[in-house]
């Protein structure tokens, strides 16, 4: 269970969040709720903060004459963005994000969109070098309000058994 509360005293309780690593089990999907809305700001602010100078991301009038009529989102936000929504999910008790791969943009993202992901478990294994941890890997697809998939990606995680995160060592 990715979400779930502890008592920490009389009639109080802390939220908890993610999964530990026996949690997981190949095969299963774990829908990422909410969805995010991406506005002009968001898009605007990532690419200064990366230093994009691609005018497809900022300039309305370069934008119009493309195949696309204006401006799309950087597509490495809309990668940040899908990993950011299955935090809670997949990596909340990550010891380490190990990689990425075979990264797809399938159609373009545009301010207004609203994103969707949804993770499936892969495979997962004992670490050999960590015994309190194991390694996950999830494919995720992230999805506009229409259902269109707009990015698809894998990514392994060192994830940490129940016992053994951050969390559970200061008791937070």
């Amino acid at each position: 269970m990715s979400h779930s509360h502890i008592e920490v005293g009389p009639q109080r309780y802390r939220e908890r969040f993610g999964r530990y690593y026996e949690d997981f089990q190949v095969g299963d999907v774990y829908e990422h709720r909410p969805g995010r809305t991406i506005t002009e700001t968001d898009n605007t602010w990532f690419t200064l903060l990366t230093m994009n100078t691609h005018p497809m991301h900022f300039d309305e009038e370069y934008a119009k004459a493309s195949e696309f009529g204006r401006t799309i989102v950087c597509s490495p936000f809309t990668l940040a963005l899908l990993v950011g929504m299955s935090v809670t999910d997949v990596s909340q008790k990550a010891i380490a994000n190990l990689g990425w791969r075979d990264i797809k943009l399938t159609h373009p993202v545009f301010a207004g969109d609203t994103l969707y992901a949804e993770s499936k478990v892969l495979e997962k294994r004992e670490s050999q070098k960590r015994p309190g941890a194991g390694i996950v890997t999830v494919s995720t697809i992230g999805r506009n309000q229409k259902g269109d998939v707009v990015c698809t990606f894998e990514r392994t995680i060192l994830v940490a058994k129940r016992g053994h995160s951050v969390e559970d060592k200061i008791g937070y």
